[in-house]
Formats: structure tokens, C-alpha cells, sequence
């Protein structure tokens, strides 16, 4: 139950978008065979079995859920005033530029414009929705410059790194990244760049 625990309190349900969202299954089924609408992050197949009085009984059900910023994006795809992924691109480039950080890597330098149709694909599969907090463009920008500036304050072992920037990098990854489910959290981004190095460097919680 922890799993379904943690999906209810941190996802929207597929009824639950539709009605934060004010349309019905089937206009979110062509948002989504349009191909600007991201796919549900997390997919449950449950086999229910139940017992009383009357006997037993079994149904199947399978419920989707979505990023809780999924609204606000569907929000932007029935105004229609802008291909999606234009809109996508132009919000990711304006948080790379409002963030108090930078990076040499390459992706989000002279490579940015390849990079976001990556993100872009990735953020259609529902990805982003499962790791960042909103499933948004801000928030998975966020992340992408954040591990990038932690790799390279950490990659050199024999060396001590600025502190101060990385702890900014590790709070940032920090407040974009979701707590992950129970049964992906030792193998997730989080425990990897934000709790191991906390730990290793002796960085305190935001």
C-alpha cells in the first residue's frame, strides 16, 4: 500500500486531471494522439479480489497517473496559440537563463537546441512527471542544469569542491526532484545526487 499511498498524494489520478482540467477522457485522448500531451507517469494494474456474505468476487482495473503540473500544460494545448514544443523549448531556455547557476556542459550550451527535442521526448513519455515535482518545463530544466553542475564539481575525487555552489546545485536538484517511489528510490537521481552527496560533503538540508 505504500506505493499506492505515495502515487494518491503526489500524482493526479486520470479522473482527478480531467476534472482539475475541465475537459473530458476523450479530449484528453486526442491531446494526447496530437502528440503535445505527455503520457501518464505511472501505470497501476490491479487484480482486486473481494470476499463476504455473498461470496467472492474479481475485477481488473488500471489506473493512470499524471504529473500534478499536467493541468497547466493542458492548459497551454487548449489555448492552441503555439506548437507545443515551442512553448516547451522557449520556458526551458527561460529557466536555464533564470537560474543562479552554470555549466560547461555542452547539452545546455552549444547543444541545447538537440537536447530539448531529447527532452521534449521525454517529457512526452511521462518521464519528467515520474522524477521532477510539476512535470513541467521549469522544473526539469531545473534539474538537468543541477546534476550537470554537481557531475562536475564532483568528478575530480582528489579535489575539494566549492561547497557553497554545490550545495546551491544539490538544494535545486532537490526542490525539482519528486521523492520517487518506494521501490525506485535507491536507484533514482535523488539518492544519487542529492542524499549521497549531502552525505559525503556533509550538506545540510535546505
Amino acid at each position: 500500500m505504500e506505493l499506492i499511498d505515495y502515487l494518491n498524494t503526489h500524482f493526479l489520478t486520470r479522473a482527478q486531471l480531467l476534472a482539475a482540467s475541465g475537459i473530458d477522457g476523450a479530449r484528453l485522448d486526442a491531446l494526447t494522439s496530437a502528440g503535445g500531451m505527455p503520457q501518464p507517469s505511472y501505470r497501476l494494474q490491479l487484480d482486486v479480489r473481494c470476499a463476504s456474505f455473498f461470496g467472492e468476487h474479481v475485477e481488473a482495473h488500471t489506473v493512470d497517473y499524471y504529473a500534478p503540473g499536467t493541468p497547466s500544460w493542458i492548459g497551454v494545448l487548449e489555448a492552441g496559440t503555439e506548437d507545443p514544443f515551442t512553448v516547451f523549448a522557449r520556458r526551458y531556455r527561460a529557466a536555464l537563463a533564470a537560474l543562479p547557476l552554470a555549466t560547461r556542459d555542452a547539452k545546455l550550451g552549444d547543444g541545447l537546441d538537440a537536447h530539448l527535442r531529447e527532452e521534449w521526448g521525454h517529457f512526452l513519455s511521462g518521464t519528467y512527471g515520474l522524477c521532477t515535482r510539476t512535470g513541467l518545463p521549469e522544473d526539469i530544466a531545473a534539474k538537468e542544469l543541477a546534476i550537470c553542475v554537481i557531475k562536475e564539481l564532483t568528478a575530480d575525487q582528489q579535489r575539494a569542491p566549492e561547497l557553497e555552489r554545490l550545495r546551491q546545485a544539490v538544494d535545486l536538484l532537490d526542490r525539482a526532484s519528486t521523492p520517487f517511489a518506494p521501490h525506485e528510490r535507491a536507484r533514482s537521481s535523488r539518492h544519487r545526487y542529492v542524499d549521497a552527496v549531502r552525505s559525503h560533503y556533509g550538506l545540510a538540508a535546505a
